[in-house]
């Protein structure tokens, strides 16, 4: 099986391609669908983080195999490509290293936050740089996602980027709390080039939440705001459906 992939169903609305560099992911997030997918526990896949065998040799094998195919790389989906142990193994700052050798483009998916600009170096116009946000409140944001970094430490590190020329994307998903993320558009969007926007899914909370209202409220503050968004299916649904 190939370590560069082609995302299925709502994670190909994020990239044509991704990698995972590691197994598990040590930020603990209560709403983490990862586990489910990949068929492990909570307690195994928060605790047993381990880079992938041999993965930067099948990155490699990869990356000549799809060089040329004008693409980013999204890293990553069930795992982050800064965990705490990647101060150590650099794994995922040679993995960009790689790619780019291989005329591929890179986009990071974190919720690491400071760890994540040590390679902003490496990162150009041609790549991104991207964060979850959830909350503006650091106390709710330690409820739900305990070990990722907070929310302002995530913010001040996409405005870093933004001043290094780097394309800055924020994913609003999922989304616990609506009026938390129309917050987070507005403190971010000086330095954002380009917001996704869905919902929260395989949680009981989601059956609360005025989706379509939320939708609407989201679009509307974006358009006002002048920048780029992209409404995830699952959202533009329960929009149609109200409209």
């Amino acid at each position: 099986m190939p370590v560069i992939y082609e995302p299925r169903g709502r994670a190909r609305e994020y990239a044509p391609l991704a990698a995972n560099l590691y197994s598990g992911c040590a930020h603990g997030c209560k709403y983490c669908y990862a586990p489910d997918v990949l068929g492990r526990s909570r307690d195994d896949f928060h605790s047993g983080i381990a880079v992938r065998s041999n993965i930067l040799a099948e990155l490699t094998k990869d990356a000549r195999r799809l060089s040329g195919a004008n693409a980013r790389v999204l890293l990553s989906f069930t795992t982050d490509p800064y965990q705490p142990i990647e101060a150590e193994q650099r794994i995922t700052r040679q993995a960009i290293e790689i790619l780019h050798e291989h005329g591929l483009a890179v986009e990071v998916l974190t919720k690491g936050g400071a760890r994540a600009a040590r390679d902003f170096d490496l990162l150009g116009k041609g790549d991104a740089f991207a964060t979850t946000l959830t909350f503006l409140d650091a106390g709710r944001s330690r409820e739900w996602e305990p070990y990722a970094a907070a929310p302002e430490e995530r913010i001040d590190v996409m405005r870093f980027a933004h001043q290094r020329g780097i394309p800055v994307w924020v994913s609003l998903e999922p989304v616990i709390d609506p009026e938390e993320s129309l917050k987070l558009i507005r403190r971010t969007a000086p330095f954002v080039d380009l917001f996704k926007v869905g919902t929260l899914n395989h949680h009981p909370l989601a059956k609360a939440i005025d989706w379509a209202g939320f939708g609407a409220a989201a679009e509307t503050l974006l358009q006002a705001l002048g920048k780029d968004y992209y409404i995830k299916d699952d959202l533009r649904a329960h929009m149609k459906r109200s409209a």
